[in-house]
């Protein structure tokens, strides 16, 4: 019987990635956390020294954002060489840009949120400004104006764009439908005041000079707010695929309920997204709500009587009036009404997101 031999092996050693000449995936993410916290750290140094007035938010950011390009650069040149590190310096540097075109935005997140929590409590989202000269009082009366107009506007505005659109992209052909995208994009240029002076004028010739209600607000809102459903709602109706629509018309499906039971559904969520962004679009307009809205510091439920209320006009007004010994209470107020419309969208936009993720089609696998 012929015998087997068994011969051993020596265990390999375990991989590490600096002897594989190879950083490790966390390496990136770390020294760039790294270098923001150095910069951060350097600056709130100096704002504490006096140096600066504040901490530099977008300066810790910005210079923590070049220092990982050279850390990044230098490390993989000693570890992983020099071609491997030029890929990761100009991977860098796109990302670099990204945090760039960013600064802005986190400029005003941060200055919103750290001047706005002055006044970010119960009062302020529990009083109006009836009879308030001084410190105190709050912004309900605006808060629920704003959702009013701005649910008003949408009621308006989403079913006639949407019908709008299924035209230009199911039916529409000819010099009509030519005719109306034309509009449209006119219609996306229109300045806001514009739209403001458009509604008074309509009420003035039936109402009278003096009429004002937050019903003429969701009027000039919904001019705003058409053309950006119209154009977007149109163009995610063309993203769905025509083989959707082919196999119903082939199974004798009239091409109405097509588009109600194939079409819409398919496209619910982008639709939906849609609606978001030209919600996001007219919440803080100020310029046509002064003008047809008006100006008031009590609570005012109904949109078609009296005066009503804003955030934006809110914003502007408290800011316009912070003079004399209450200056500093009037400001935070106004900072505290950005704060506070930033998050209605920032919700708005979540609850649209829940909306189009629990409607939209489910496929299986």
């Amino acid at each position: 019987m012929a015998s087997t031999t068994v011969t051993a092996t020596a265990p390999r050693p375990l991989a590490n990635s600096y002897t594989a000449g190879k950083l490790p995936r966390w390496a990136p993410w770390t020294m760039l956390v790294v270098s923001w916290v150095v910069f951060g750290a350097i600056f709130a140094i100096l704002a504490a020294s006096g140096t600066t007035k504040d901490f530099n938010i977008v300066g810790a950011i910005f210079f923590g954002t070049v220092l990982f390009d050279v850390a990044i650069y230098a490390t993989s040149l000693l570890v992983e060489g020099s071609r491997k590190a030029m890929d990761r310096l100009v991977t860098s540097l796109v990302a670099t840009a990204f945090i760039i075109a960013l600064l802005p935005l986190i400029s005003l997140g941060w200055t919103v949120v750290a001047q706005g929590l002055a006044r970010f409590d119960l009062t302020f989202f529990s009083e109006s400004m009836r009879n308030i000269i001084g410190d105190g009082g709050g912004a309900l009366h605006a808060i629920v104006g704003t959702l009013e107009i701005t649910l008003m506007a949408a009621i308006i505005s989403v079913p006639i764009g949407l019908l709008t659109s299924i035209y230009l992209v199911e039916y529409g052909r000819g010099t009509l439908a030519r005719g109306i995208t034309f509009f449209v994009d006119v219609m996306t240029g229109i300045p806001s005041i514009v739209a403001g002076l458009f509604a008074y004028a309509l009420f003035a010739m039936f109402f009278g000079p003096a009429i004002r209600n937050g019903f003429m607000g969701a009027v000039a809102l919904s001019v705003l707010m058409l053309p950006v459903v119209v154009r977007s709602s149109e163009e995610i109706l063309r993203i769905v695929p025509n083989e959707l629509r082919e196999a119903s018309l082939a199974l004798g499906v009239p091409k109405w309920l097509t588009v109600l039971k194939v079409v819409l559904p398919t496209s619910i969520a982008g639709l939906v997204t849609g609606v978001m962004l030209a919600v996001a679009r007219v919440i803080g307009e100020t310029a046509p709500l002064l003008i047809v809205a008006g100006f008031t510091t009590s609570m005012n439920y109904d949109l078609f009587n009296d005066r009503m209320m804003a955030l934006p006009v809110f914003v502007y007004t408290q800011y316009t009036q912070a003079a004399g010994l209450h200056a500093q209470a009037s400001i935070d107020r106004a900072w505290t009404g950005a704060l506070a419309l930033i998050i209605i969208v920032m919700l708005l936009n979540l609850i649209g997101r829940v909306i189009a993720k629990v409607f939209a089609p489910k496929y299986g696998r």
